[in-house]
């Protein structure tokens, strides 16, 4: 005797999802470690004239690279020099005499790293002068030496921090994957414009408020926070019923927008702000994040709108597989980021 039993088709395509999902997060390699923080090369200038150079480079990084600075020829050593293991980096410190007028009396010259081929990664610089002026640059493989200039323009600092603000935004995976999260979950175009403003003004108050020091949140509960809220949105995305959240998008975005703003802080503040220049710089980070977010939600749209005629001759239950990938992913970070409290 054979007994049969009736299962809903929508439980068919439930378990069909969620098992391969299921299945490779569970037999998956445990992720590779996260990328580490940037090479560090800060050089203040103290009351002295004299300048405490700080050079600060990841443990991790490729066999054979061997990154060095380089200083302006006037600036001599004038003591021994440090070093020391600090966390996940090699740290080194010693002083400079740059002459009788400092760093402010030096004519344009030049402060660079070596090597930088060798190591595949940027390095942030900070020179600051007795008198309070300071630069910021990133120093590249393709122009890893930077032009000193006794003062650096407003235009400069826009230009910088702008060009920070984007990098930022289109290599951070989960404020990307929060993104899709939000195209997937409204889909009429006024209302992801208001959802998407409303994520803008949320991380945009966050990130001003931490980096003016107003708000100090460590980075690594925030970073788990991130995890979370996309985690949610998952989970929304994946309700048979429209919930409250799916009522009202554009709340749940300012309120996710508060902690993805403070993810965008921890990056500026490995950067720091100019003393003179930090309204101007912090409106052009943000400025930045918001074109990085622009063009990547006009590549998704185009990308979602060149697919579409060939997403119609895939299965129903098809349509439901980035939603668990994304619930998959955010799951995935958010443990790893717990345990690393």
């Amino acid at each position: 005797m054979s007994v049969f039993v009736r299962v809903p088709v929508r439980v068919l395509v439930r378990v069909c999802v969620r098992v391969p999902f299921l299945v490779l997060l569970l037999s998956s390699p445990p992720p590779p470690p996260p990328p580490p923080a940037p090479p560090l090369l800060e050089v203040p200038e103290t009351p002295g004239r004299r300048a405490a150079v700080l050079w600060k480079m990841p443990l991790q990084r490729p066999a054979g690279a061997d990154p060095r600075p380089v200083l302006p020829a006037a600036c001599k050593p004038a003591g021994p020099r440090s070093t020391t293991v600090e966390e996940t980096a090699l740290v080194s410190r010693w002083t400079v005499d740059c002459g009788p007028a400092g760093l402010a009396g030096l004519p344009e010259t030049e402060i660079g790293v070596t090597g930088l081929d060798a190591v595949r990664s940027d390095v942030l610089l900070r020179v600051t002068r007795a008198d309070g002026s300071a630069v910021r640059a990133v120093l590249r493989a393709e122009a890893p030496v930077f032009h000193l200039p006794r003062t650096q323009r407003p235009l400069d600092v826009a230009g910088g921090y702008l060009t920070l603000g984007i990098e930022h935004l289109l290599t951070g995976a989960d404020h990307l994957l929060f993104l899709v999260g939000l195209m997937l979950l409204v889909r009429e175009r006024r209302r992801l414009l208001a959802t998407v403003t409303a994520f803008t003004l949320g991380h945009s108050v966050t990130l001003s408020l931490a980096a003016l020091g107003v708000v100090h949140i460590p980075s690594a509960p925030a970073e788990a926070a991130i995890a979370f809220s996309i985690l949610v949105l998952a989970v929304e995305l994946a309700r048979d019923r429209p919930g409250a959240l799916s009522r009202r998008p554009w709340a749940m975005a300012a309120a996710f927008g508060l902690l993805h703003g403070l993810g965008f802080a921890g990056a500026l503040a490995e950067v720091g702000l100019p003393a003179r220049e930090i309204p101007l710089a912090l409106v052009s980070f943000n400025t930045g994040i918001e074109l990085g977010q622009i063009a990547f939600l006009i590549a998704a749209a185009a990308v979602l709108w060149i697919t579409k005629p060939a997403a119609r001759r895939f299965p129903a239950w098809s349509a439901a597989a980035p939603v668990y990938l994304i619930g998959t992913l955010a799951a995935y970070w958010l443990f790893e980021r717990l345990a690393a409290l």
